[in-house]
C-alpha cells in the first residue's frame, strides 16, 4: 500500500515525464517480490512513462529500512526529481524524521494510553467516546465503511477455494476450517470459527484481495476474525461494532504514534502483536469492560508477543504469517477473559509495553526484520528450492 501511494503522488507531480527509476532499499528489497511491491509500482508509474526498478536489499537508508527512491526524467534526459520516501507501516508515509505524510494532522491531544484511561476515568466515559469527542461524527461513517469492508474480505474468503498465488503452493484453508468449525460443540466451535474468519482474511491479503490493513496487510485478519466471530455469536449491533473499532483504532495509534507498527522496523511483535492488542481491547469493549480492563486486555495482547520475528518465507505474506493472525485472534479473545476476571488493575502498563517493545525492535537483528534473510525463512529457504527471484534479488 504505502509504495503504491508513494509512486501514485510521484506520477502525479511528473504527469509529462519520459522515464521513471526506483530504487527499493532494506526490507522493501528484500521483501518486494513476494509482497508485488513491483508490481504496484508499476501498476501506478507505466500508465505515465517507463518504469526500470532497482533492488538494493543489502543498502539500509538510515530512517526506515522500508526506502524508495523515485527519479522522474524528462524528455530530454535531464532530471526533473529525486524523492527519497519511507514506507513506514499500514500504508503509511514519511520523508524522514519528523516529516510524516498526513493530510489530517495529529488529531488526538493525548498520545498515551494511561492519559486517555485518566481522562475516561475523570469524566465518566468510554475510550471509545474520547475517539468520538477527538475525531468528530465523520469517523462514524468511515469506520461503517471499515466494518463492511471486514466482513466482505471474511466472506469473500470462506467462500474461496484452492492455492494461493506463489511458489509455496499453500492451499487455503479458511472453508475446510469453517467446514469443519461446525461440525463440532459448542466450545471448540467457537474457537474453529475465529480460526476460520481470520484465515479468511489474511488468505484474501495473500491473494491480492481487498482487505483492512489493522493495523498492517499482515496482520489484517485479527481484528475482522474477532469482531465478525463475536458479533454473529452474540447479536450485537453495528453501533456497537464501531465503538469496538473505535477503541481498537485508538489502541494502534498509541502504538504507532510512541512505537512502530512496521514489521521491517521492529518485527512482527508490531505487526500481528499490535493486531492482538487492538483486537483484545476491541472485544472487552464488548463485552462491557471498563477503560481499565480494556487496557488490561490491550496490555497483554501485546506483551506476550513481545520479541516475535518477522520472517516470512520466500518475502510472502504466507508462512508463518497467515497461522498467526489465527493464532492471535484467539489469544486476544483470552486476553479479554482474562481481564474481565480482573478489575483491570495490574503492575506493567501499556505504554510501559509500547516502549519494551520499541527497544526490543531495535535490538532485533535485520534478518529478523521483513528481510527473509533469517528465522523460518533462512531455515525453509535452506531446506527447499525457493526461486532465488524472490529473495534478495539484487541488480
Amino acid at each position: 500500500m504505502g509504495p503504491y501511494t508513494a509512486a501514485t503522488l510521484f506520477a502525479s507531480r511528473h504527469a509529462d515525464a519520459a522515464r521513471f527509476d526506483v530504487t527499493l532499499y532494506g526490507s522493501l528489497a528484500a521483501t518486494g517480490k513476494g509482497h508485488m511491491t513491483d508490481v504496484a509500482i508499476l501498476d501506478a508509474l507505466e500508465s505515465v512513462a517507463p518504469v526500470k526498478v532497482h533492488w538494493r536489499p543489502r543498502i539500509f537508508l538510515e530512517y526506515h529500512s522500508n526506502a524508495m527512491q523515485f527519479k522522474a526524467f524528462g524528455g530530454d534526459g535531464a532530471l526533473l526529481e529525486d524523492w527519497t520516501v519511507y514506507s513506514i507501516g499500514g500504508g503509511a508515509l514519511s520523508e524522514g524524521p519528523g516529516k510524516e505524510m498526513s493530510t489530517s494532522g495529529e488529531v488526538y491531544k493525548l498520545n498515551t494510553l494511561t492519559e486517555i484511561i485518566a481522562w475516561c476515568d475523570e469524566h465518566g466515559r468510554s475510550i471509545w467516546e474520547y475517539v468520538d469527542q477527538e475525531e468528530g461524527p465523520e469517523i462514524w461513517t468511515y469506520l461503517q465503511e471499515v466494518w463492511e469492508a471486514m466482513k466482505a474480505s471474511v466472506e469473500r474468503g470462506l467462500n474461496a477455494e484452492g492455492r494461493l498465488p506463489g511458489p509455496l503452493n499453500l492451499p487455503r484453508k479458511a472453508a475446510v476450517y469453517h467446514v469443519k468449525a461446525m461440525g463440532y460443540q459448542p466450545n471448540l466451535r467457537s474457537r474453529g470459527l475465529v480460526f476460520a474468519y481470520a484465515l479468511a482474511v489474511s488468505e484474501e491479503n495473500a491473494s491480492g484481495g481487498r482487505i483492512v490493513t489493522a493495523p498492517t496487510c499482515g496482520s489484517c485478519g485479527v481484528i475482522p476474525g474477532v469482531l465478525y466471530h463475536v458479533a454473529r455469536s452474540h447479536n450485537f449491533s453495528d453501533e456497537r461494532v464501531l465503538h469496538a473499532l473505535a477503541t481498537a483504532g485508538l489502541i494502534g495509534n498509541v502504538v504507532k504514534y510512541n512505537a512502530s507498527i512496521s514489521g521491517a522496523e521492529v518485527g512482527c511483535q508490531g505487526e500481528v502483536g499490535v493486531a492482538c492488542a487492538m483486537a483484545a481491547a476491541a472485544a472487552c469493549q464488548l463485552f462491557g469492560g471498563s477503560p481499565f480492563q480494556i487496557e488490561y486486555a490491550a496490555e497483554m495482547g501485546l506483551e506476550h508477543h513481545l520479541g516475535m520475528t518477522c520472517d516470512p518465507v520466500c518475502g510472502l505474506v504466507q508462512i508463518p504469517c497467515i497461522e498467526r493472525n489465527a493464532f492471535a485472534a484467539t489469544r486476544a479473545l483470552d486476553a479479554n477473559i482474562y481481564s474481565t476476571f480482573s478489575d483491570g488493575r495490574h503492575r506493567i502498563s501499556f505504554d510501559h509495553v509500547v516502549e519494551v517493545m520499541k527497544q526490543t525492535g531495535k535490538d532485533l537483528p535485520s534478518l529478523y526484520k521483513e528481510t527473509s534473510a533469517g528465522g523460518l525463512a533462512m531455515q525453509y529457504r535452506n531446506n527447499n528450492v525457493i526461486p532465488t527471484g524472490l529473495v534478495f534479488q539484487e541488480d
